[in-house]
């Protein structure tokens, strides 16, 4: 069971959740909790190292400061427990026995070692976890980035092979949309992992796409519910039933988005991979890639990164400049990028139609488009965002109670 900063930010959520696993307990189950830091805590040790350290600080010591805030959380958490009758145990993530890459910041969970964990709940003790962090070979703490709490409930699941992983959140599971844009979007009883994946990395921001690889790679049964209510959840599993039909299952949107292109670059072989390889070094992630055709020996193309990697990627280019030989390179903020995501897409035609479709009826031009088997991305302009993604729900079928979209002849996605 997994709780984020939200469940826990205050005293009363904490007994709140305390009494939701107590209640998991005492309906036979041996539960183990994962928690995040309460409330802002992480938000707020950042600001106060920036009071301190002109800069970026030391990494290190960056994962030492961020790691107490969960350790607080589980040690309340496990009191809270205690206080309603019931045996706890809280754990650190090096006393859990998860082991990560050598990477402050952002590590990977490279192994768990749950015999401490397993000897606890033999004993019939509720076991809490400190999620967001782990320990490495060579003995220091590190962090593992956004998400690292999900991440880490996920991998605890499949180390002591729970029957049920559970990831409980501010929202009662998985939406069509964001409900907060579209007042009917619906709640998805189930939904497979493959769109899950994509949704989460094209924006949704109810699971990290760390958390469903680890579910999707050992096969763990995942359900994202509320910490707030009762209410069902979401079932994340390797193959979701087909809704009534419906082919789209959400839409995500990335606010974040931003466009370099790079004109007048000579025909030679290799100018992409110059270019990209070295974007690459510098860890800057690209997305979508267009590429013009020739005219008089020139190319041009262009990509779509992170906003906040623009004035770092320009950087990097322009160094490249005498190598590559292009005449100029410019970028383009204040974008967008909106996905339709569904695994019925792959075998229903016109899907991709109906979302170009949709978005020239409003009058908005699209930039950049991306396709795969299960998801169709269009970037645009960020001005007219709500009416575009309640234009694309609408036109799915996802608005409640409303009819499917089943596809048309116009093509195959």
């Amino acid at each position: 069971m997994k709780f984020g900063g939200s469940s826990v930010g205050d005293a009363e959520r904490m007994k709140r959740v305390a009494a939701r696993i107590v209640e998991r307990k005492r309906e036979g189950n041996r539960c183990v909790a994962v928690v995040s830091a309460m409330g802002d805590t992480t938000d707020e040790m950042i600001d106060l190292s920036r009071q301190i350290v002109e800069g970026t600080p030391d990494a290190r010591e960056m994962d030492m400061l961020l790691s107490t805030g969960e350790q607080i959380s589980v040690a309340l958490l496990s009191m809270a427990i205690r206080e309603q009758g019931e045996e706890a145990v809280s754990y650190t993530g090096w006393q859990a026995g998860i082991r990560t890459e050598s990477v402050h910041g952002k590590a990977r969970i490279l192994d768990i070692r749950p015999d401490r964990l397993v000897k606890s709940l033999e004993e019939e003790k509720i076991v809490v976890v400190a999620g967001f962090q782990g320990m490495t070979e060579e003995g220091e703490i590190a962090t593992l980035g956004r998400g690292g709490s999900d991440t880490t409930a996920v991998a605890v699941a499949a180390a002591i092979h729970a029957d049920l992983c559970e990831i409980y959140t501010d929202v009662d599971g998985v939406y069509s949309t964001d409900p907060r844009i579209v007042k009917v979007a619906r709640k998805l009883k189930e939904i497979s992992y493959d769109e899950m994946l994509e949704l989460a990395n094209l924006g949704a921001a109810v699971l990290h796409p760390r958390a469903v690889e680890c579910a999707k790679h050992n096969k763990v049964n995942l359900v994202v519910r509320s910490s707030f209510t009762h209410n069902e959840g979401t079932q994340v599993k390797e193959e979701a039933a087909m809704e009534q039909g419906i082919v789209v299952s959400g839409i995500a949107y990335d606010k974040n988005i931003a466009r370099i292109s790079i004109l007048g670059v000579p025909e030679r072989t290799g100018q992409l991979a110059r270019v990209f390889s070295a974007l690459a070094k510098e860890k800057i992630d690209v997305d979508i890639i267009v590429q013009s055709g020739i005219v008089e020996g020139q190319a041009e193309f262009s990509f779509s990164l992170s906003g906040s990697d623009v004035e770092r990627a320009i950087q990097v280019i322009e160094s490249l400049r005498p190598v590559v030989g292009f005449r100029s390179v410019t970028s383009e903020t204040g974008l967008v990028k909106v996905s339709i995501v569904g695994a019925g897409m792959v075998s229903t035609p016109g899907v991709a139609a109906k979302m170009f479709e949709t978005i020239s009826e409003l009058g908005i031009s699209i930039n950049m488009v991306s396709t795969s088997e299960i998801k169709t991305s269009c970037v645009i302009s960020d001005e007219r965002l709500n009416d575009v993604i309640q234009a694309l729900h609408t036109a799915y079928g996802l608005d409640a109670d409303a009819t499917a979209f089943v596809g048309g002849p116009s093509e195959r996605r």
